[in-house]
């Protein structure tokens, strides 16, 4: 595959936001965009603003390339026929269903490029894993007329979030625009997404009859954390079922009835904590229909734990990408960033499997650094679109799958490794809160190091 003297440069030096700005090329380029778009939609059209600027502008502003809609507005003037107004009137009409099949376009056309450079190895065979948890985008600025005398955070939208952990990337996603919704109301459009094979993990939250029966009605299972609410019948004695790493496992046999009357039988899963959780529990009930044939109670346990790899992306999502933007009040643009937000991470995910080609599973899922890997690419991102012609990135669009992957591995195994692992620490140790004295509220630090030296 042919390239310019320039991007071979940033081929060998910055390989990493190659990668993520070839898969945008690759994926969601602006003609492919467009023609999506014309599809989807059902009231938005286009007139002068296309979908793709549109997707642009706010893809700079998650990946920090610029820190608002307004920069990346002015940054790319030139090439946009209106005026910002007309930018903030487009992202403020979006509908929610553009935003959430936006996230699972990315995802479909992502997974095979993933599958051929080798997703991990899943935790259990003959199952397809999906992580369910909630996301409540934080309190914007108050700078709608309405809420210009309101004193309390204007929540701008929530979302339920589908995690495939093997292919380590959202799939699928559903938004609301009201923020006060509770989560359990948006499940009824999660069950027709359920298809026979799926095992289903979800917390606490998610553990009501209408879910858990209607994953079972489409032939597919779940791990759910038991929720106090939930009425079941002990069907047999609690025994024990060996230790994991957090402490010790035990099972029984109880029965559920839904508010039809049909009764199904689960499996009730314990363990007894050696710490307590952040929110004080020494235990942790889970109850799921996997049979045991296909899962023990230990498995169980084990798979329930890996319920933390979607929080820790929404986490980094929030630390690393700038994946709420607090300046847009209006519900479907806040939920449109969230969602460009879940699309970078779908690109980043590419990034880890390429990685993974060439160092390894368990770097990428145990040492590497997402602050470092997403400090690249914001840092490189900008200066990488003055330096190469949009022409040379065309190259990841014309080739083959085959050309693709074994660019994408060349490239990762032109990455120095070394310089995006975790910086290992010891244990943190309890601070002392000092109480402020009145009398001094300042001192000067060069007296105290002097004080040190003696």
């Amino acid at each position: 595959m042919k390239s310019s003297p320039v991007l071979k440069r940033f081929f060998e030096k910055s390989p990493i936001p190659v990668i993520a700005r070839g898969m945008i090329e690759r994926l969601l380029n602006p003609a492919q965009l467009d023609k999506w778009f014309d599809k989807i939609s059902k009231s938005q059209y286009t007139r002068e603003l296309l979908f793709s600027t549109i997707f642009d502008i706010m893809s700079h502003v998650v990946l920090g390339s610029r820190k608002s809609v307004n920069a990346a507005y002015m940054a790319s003037k030139e090439d946009i026929s209106v005026s910002i107004t007309s930018v903030y009137n487009k992202l403020n009409c979006i509908e929610k269903n553009t935003s959430a099949e936006l996230v699972r376009y990315a995802a479909r056309e992502a997974k095979p490029i993933i599958e051929a450079l080798g997703p991990q190895e899943p935790l259990i065979a003959g199952f397809r894993i999906k992580i369910l948890d909630g996301n409540c985008i934080e309190a914007v600025e108050h700078r709608l007329k309405e809420l210009r005398f309101v004193s309390s955070g204007a929540l701008p939208g929530k979302s339920l979030v589908v995690f495939d952990p093997v292919l380590r990337m959202p799939i699928d996603v559903f938004p609301c625009e009201d923020g006060h919704a509770q989560e359990r109301s948006l499940l009824s459009a999660v069950i027709p997404t359920v298809e026979a094979g799926d095992l289903w993990i979800s917390d606490r939250n998610f553990c009501v009859r209408s879910f858990i029966f209607g994953i079972a009605a489409k032939k597919a299972f779940s791990i759910t954390r038991l929720h106090g609410n939930l009425p079941f019948e002990i069907l047999g004695k609690e025994k024990p079922a060996g230790k994991i790493e957090t402490g010790k496992v035990t099972e029984q046999r109880i029965e559920v009835v839904d508010e039809l009357g049909e009764k199904r039988q689960f499996r009730l899963v314990r363990v007894y904590l050696k710490k307590k959780t952040r929110d004080g529990d020494m235990q942790i009930a889970i109850i799921t229909d996997l049979p045991k044939v296909s899962a023990s109670a230990r498995l169980v346990a084990e798979l329930y734990r890996s319920r933390w790899k979607i929080e820790t992306s929404f986490q980094e999502m929030e630390k690393f990408w700038n994946s709420e933007i607090n300046s847009l009040g209006y519900p479907p643009a806040a939920l449109f960033g969230f969602c460009v937000a879940l699309v970078s991470h779908i690109i980043l995910a590419v990034v880890k499997a390429a990685l993974c080609s060439a160092h390894g599973n368990d770097i990428v899922d145990n040492r590497l650094s997402g602050y470092y890997v997403a400090d690249e690419i914001s840092g490189t991102y900008r200066g990488m679109q003055v330096a190469i012609e949009e022409k040379e990135w065309k190259l990841f669009q014309t080739a083959s799958q085959a050309e693709v992957i074994k660019l994408l591995k060349q490239l990762a195994a032109n990455v120095k490794i070394s310089s995006f692992l975790k910086s290992p620490r010891g244990p943190k140790k309890p601070v002392v809160k000092q109480k402020p004295d009145p009398k001094h509220p300042h001192v000067s630090i060069a007296k105290l190091l002097a004080g040190r030296k003696i």
